[in-house]
C-alpha cells in the first residue's frame, strides 16, 4: 500500500457516483487506504506518548535516592530520544492527515462544480440554485473535506493516548487513578448536551448563509433587498455569538474539572507519600499524566464537536444534491 506522495491519481473516487449517505462513508470512499496508514501512525504516537511519563518518574526517584549522575543522565537522554521520536512521528502523521484532508476538499469541489444541479425539480430560480452551488463549493466543501483526514485517525490517536496513559496510572496507583474518573466523568455528560445546542445553531447558520448567497444573485437591486440581507447577516451574527458562548462555557467547565483534579491528586498523593504508600515520583507522574491526558481529551471533545457540525453540513449537502432541499435550505416536500 504506497504512501500518498508515491501514488499516482487517476480520476477521483466520486467520478460518476452519487455522494455517500453518511459522512464516514464519504471519508472511507475518498481515503480508505490512507486511513489505514494514518491509524498505524496514530497508534505509534499514542504508545510513544506514555513512555516519557515513566522516565520522568524514574528520574525523580533516582534523584531523591541519590543513585548517581550516570543513571540520571542516561534517563535524561532516553527521555529526549523518546520525545524526539514521538514528535517526528506526530509531524509525519499531521502532514499526511493534512494531505488527505486537502485531497477530500479538492474532490468535493470538483464533484459539485462538474454540472451538479443543487436542487433539480424544485421550484427555485436559476439564481438561487447558482447561489447555493457557489456556497457549497466555496464555503461548505472545505470543512467537510477537511474532516476526511481526521475522521478515523484523530479519535484513534487521542483515545489511544488516554487509554495508554490511564492504564499506566492505574498500574502505578489504582486509588489515585480513581481521581481521573471524577475529573472526566462529568464531562461525558455535559459535553454532548452543549454540543447538541451548538449543532442546532450551526445548521441554522448554514441555511441562512445559503439564503444570503442566493440573495446576492437573485435580489440585487430589488426593493427591500438590502434590508433582507442585513436581516440575514444579523441572524448569522446572533447564531455565531450563541455558538461562541456555548463553546467557551464548555471550555471553562472542562478546565475547571482539570484543575480540581490536580488539587485532589496533590492532596491524596501527598497524604500517600507521608504514610509511605507511594513515592514522590509517582505523584509527579500522576500530575504529568493528568496534563498528558488533558490535551487528548480536549482534542477528542473538539473532534466530536467538529464531527457533529460537519455531519450536519454534509447531510444538508447530500439532501441538496439529491433535490430534497431547496437553495434556501428548506426541505422539499416528500412524494
Amino acid at each position: 500500500m504506497p504512501m500518498p506522495w508515491r501514488r499516482k491519481r487517476h480520476g477521483t473516487p466520486l467520478d460518476g457516483k452519487p455522494l455517500p449517505k453518511a459522512l464516514f462513508g464519504l471519508a472511507w470512499r475518498l481515503s480508505a487506504g490512507d486511513q489505514v496508514w494514518l491509524c498505524l501512525l496514530s497508534i505509534s504516537v499514542a504508545l510513544l506518548d506514555t513512555a516519557p511519563i515513566e522516565v520522568q518518574r524514574r528520574m525523580i526517584n533516582h534523584a531523591i535516592k541519590e543513585s548517581g549522575m550516570r543513571s540520571i543522565i542516561m534517563l535524561a537522554l532516553t527521555y529526549a530520544g523518546l520525545v524526539l521520536a514521538q514528535g517526528l512521528t506526530k509531524l509525519l502523521s499531521n502532514i499526511y492527515r493534512s494531505w488527505v484532508s486537502e485531497h477530500g476538499v479538492r474532490v468535493l469541489r470538483s464533484y459539485i462544480n462538474d454540472g451538479v444541479d443543487p436542487a433539480p425539480g424544485n421550484e427555485t430560480d436559476a439564481s438561487t440554485r447558482e447561489g447555493t452551488q457557489i456556497s457549497m463549493i466555496v464555503a461548505e466543501s472545505e470543512p467537510i473535506g477537511a474532516f476526511v483526514g481526521e475522521s478515523l485517525s484523530e479519535p484513534l490517536l487521542q483515545a489511544g493516548i488516554m487509554v495508554s496513559v490511564v492504564s499506566y496510572l492505574v498500574y502505578l496507583q489504582p486509588v489515585i487513578a480513581l481521581v481521573l474518573l471524577g475529573v472526566y466523568g462529568p464531562q461525558v455528560v455535559f459535553v454532548p448536551l452543549i454540543q447538541r445546542a451548538i449543532n442546532r445553531r450551526a445548521q441554522a447558520r448554514i441555511a441562512t448563509l445559503r439564503e444570503a448567497s442566493a440573495g446576492v444573485l437573485s435580489e440585487n437591486g430589488t426593493a427591500g433587498s438590502t434590508d433582507k440581507q442585513e436581516g440575514r447577516f444579523e441572524r448569522v451574527f446572533e447564531l455565531n455569538m450563541g455558538v461562541y458562548k456555548l463553546k467557551y462555557s464548555m471550555n471553562f467547565l472542562m478546565n475547571l474539572c482539570h484543575q480540581l483534579g490536580i488539587a485532589v491528586i496533590l492532596g491524596v498523593g501527598g497524604w500517600f507519600v507521608v504514610i509511605g504508600k507511594t513515592e514522590v515520583g509517582t505523584v509527579v507522574a500522576f500530575i504529568s499524566g493528568l496534563h498528558t491526558v488533558k490535551d487528548p481529551w480536549d482534542d477528542l471533545a473538539t473532534w466530536f464537536q467538529t464531527m457533529m457540525v460537519t455531519r450536519a453540513r454534509y447531510d444538508l449537502m447530500v439532501k441538496t444534491v439529491e433535490g430534497r432541499i431547496s437553495g434556501s435550505g428548506a426541505v422539499a416536500p416528500e412524494d
